[in-house]
């Protein structure tokens, strides 16, 4: 009687299956729907609008304000044909190889080296006075590097002592100038990113490798860099579209002067957009941008045979 009487209680209590799982769907759609909405908002519109703005004549004055329309591939034809433009992505290439591919990418790899395995005072200090450059915004960075590089700025001071003549820097070499300041901006984080990787590299393989008479650059080339290149290819692609995106640094220190000599992407995006009040093509020019980072980030994927 009792066994009965539970098998039919619980026989009352077995839930439906298909009326459950559609209220429990339903509920999951109810609860993920304001993420999907804030997406929606202020992601999947914004790419959609650019996307159809950059093949608009969109202006911020004259009579295309009023009236936008539709133009096909006008402004990416009339981008090719500017020899601006052309200025552009060659300056934007040399400052994203030098200073973020070459830059950033060696030397945050070569101190995370030289930290790792070091006395914890010895990292700590070190980690402080990188991070900080990190942390500072790129607009304190500009001025710290304007007055680093001025005419008689604090290079110009310091070397002064050796008896060496006063030079603009930021004029006659502006793209060097803007290059060793992103580099001094950006390097920590490539830093946190191989110190968090080189304390993932086991060490037992390192023991046996040194057991088998490897020394300290073979066990560091033939076991360490293998073992960390996913993480190379991620801190790659990071940096590639952090410094695709760099314009503060830049426009604050030379605006992209003298000349066309520091005038990359966004700061020729900037002015057709803002300047010359071009909004479409501004933003053409800003998908070439993302069609750059994306290109980049594949070419490093490959290079590294590392698999998404």
């Amino acid at each position: 009687m009792a066994v009965h009487a539970f098998a039919k209680s619980s026989g009352r209590r077995k839930p439906l299956p298909g009326g459950a799982s559609n209220h429990s769907g339903w509920r999951a759609i109810m609860f993920l729907l304001p993420s999907w909405l804030l997406l929606a908002v202020f992601f999947f519109v914004p790419i959609l609008l650019t996307f159809y703005f950059a093949f608009t004549n969109l202006s911020l004055t004259g009579t295309s304000s009023l009236a936008t329309k539709f133009i096909g591939f006008q402004n990416f034809v009339s981008m090719f044909q500017d020899p601006t433009f052309r200025i552009s992505v060659i300056k934007t290439i040399v400052f994203l190889v030098f200073s973020a591919v070459i830059g950033q990418q060696v030397l945050g790899l070569l101190l995370a080296v030289l930290m790792n395995e070091r006395h914890r005072v010895f990292r700590s200090a070190i980690g402080v006075l990188v991070i900080a450059g990190w942390v500072t915004p790129e607009i304190v960075v500009a001025f710290i590097f304007y007055a680093f590089f001025s005419d008689g700025g604090t290079l110009d001071t310091f070397l002064s002592v050796f008896h060496v003549q006063p030079i603009a820097w930021l004029y006659a070499f502006p793209m060097v100038s803007v290059i060793i300041a992103n580099i001094w901006h950006g390097t920590a984080f490539s830093m946190m990113v191989y110190q968090a990787a080189l304390g993932d590299v086991p060490k037992e393989i390192l023991e046996s490798a040194a057991i088998d008479g490897a020394g300290r650059f073979q066990r560091f080339v033939r076991v360490t860099l293998p073992m960390i290149k996913g993480s190379i290819a991620t801190n790659m692609m990071l940096i590639t579209l952090q410094t695709l995106g760099v314009f503060t640094l830049i426009y604050s220190l030379t605006g992209g002067g003298p000349g066309n000599r520091t005038m990359t992407l966004p700061i020729y995006m900037y002015q057709q957009a803002f300047s010359d009040y071009q909004l479409g093509y501004g933003t053409a020019i800003s998908l070439i941008l993302l069609i750059i980072g994306i290109v980049a980030s594949f070419v490093y994927l490959r290079m590294l045979k590392v698999k998404l």
